[in-house]
């Protein structure tokens, strides 16, 4: 057998050659790129979450936020996302039957919690009064039909007793995004929204209210492989990360639980 030496280099020579290489190749520490569709009230989360996620996998994570419903149509309708995290159960369940995620990977990654909230310091102390009084002009919710949120709030306004006689003064958010800015903005005076999103959120405390677990059905998020992410390992990456302990960690400091 003939061997031939490669010509000697020099060191700095050498280093330079393996990082053009390495510029070229791709590094290894970014081996792929994982999209996520997100519920809106997951946002601020997400983001904590993405940067974990990158310094320790090395992968990229780009998100997209909106309501549940409005992503699962935008699924259907073949929006390039590999990961669906919903803000309930019954999305991710559908597009697993309907063949557009993969069966086996859905599992619920947070538990969220509904809360009454004002900017105003020391607003009230009786929250049912409180929504009942002519002086709040304006009760901010997500839309129950694309925002399960909304339909939390709905729930909860149903189980006070409430829906029927607030209806002139609800305004409803395209998502619980949106319904936090109208109470945020002062456009709506009060409204329901996630906890998260107060725990979130950079102006003064405000006066809130935990709605008890008992006036809406559990606000289970899932989350979901989907069909187009089967076959891209950052994305199993992102759902592996997502069931760590440094993640569950991150996601019950922004003010959800009952991981599963």
């Amino acid at each position: 057998m003939v061997r031939i030496d490669a010509p000697a280099v020099s060191a700095p020579l050498f280093r330079a050659v393996v990082l053009l290489i390495l510029l070229v190749t791709g590094s290894p520490g970014f081996a792929g790129e994982v999209r996520i569709a997100v519920a809106a009230n997951f946002t601020d989360t997400t983001h904590a979450l993405i940067t974990a996620f990158e310094t320790r996998t090395g992968h990229r994570a780009s998100a997209s936020f909106g309501s549940t419903g409005k992503l699962y149509a935008q699924i259907r309708n073949g929006a390039p996302f590999d990961v669906f995290l919903a803000a309930d159960a019954r999305r991710p369940r559908l597009l697993e039957k309907e063949g557009r995620a993969v069966a086996g990977t859905r599992f619920t990654y947070a538990i969220g919690k509904l809360a009454l909230w004002t900017p105003e310091p020391h607003a009230f102390e009786k929250p049912e009064a409180f929504l009942s009084s002519t002086a709040l002009a304006r009760v901010a919710i997500a839309n129950p039909k694309t925002a399960p949120y909304g339909l939390a709030a709905r729930q909860a306004l149903k189980s006070m007793n409430l829906w029927d006689s607030l209806q002139h003064r609800i305004v409803r958010g395209d998502s619980i995004a949106q319904a936090f800015q109208f109470i945020a903005s002062g456009n709506a005076g009060a409204g329901f929204v996630a906890l998260s999103q107060i725990k979130s959120w950079d102006g003064q405390a405000g006066t809130q209210w935990l709605v008890p677990q008992s006036y809406y059905a559990p606000l289970e998020q899932q989350a979901v492989l989907l069909d187009r992410g089967k076959t891209n390992p950052a994305a199993q990456a992102w759902l592996d990360f997502l069931k760590s302990p440094e993640a569950t960690g991150i996601i019950q400091g922004y003010g959800y639980e009952g991981l599963k």
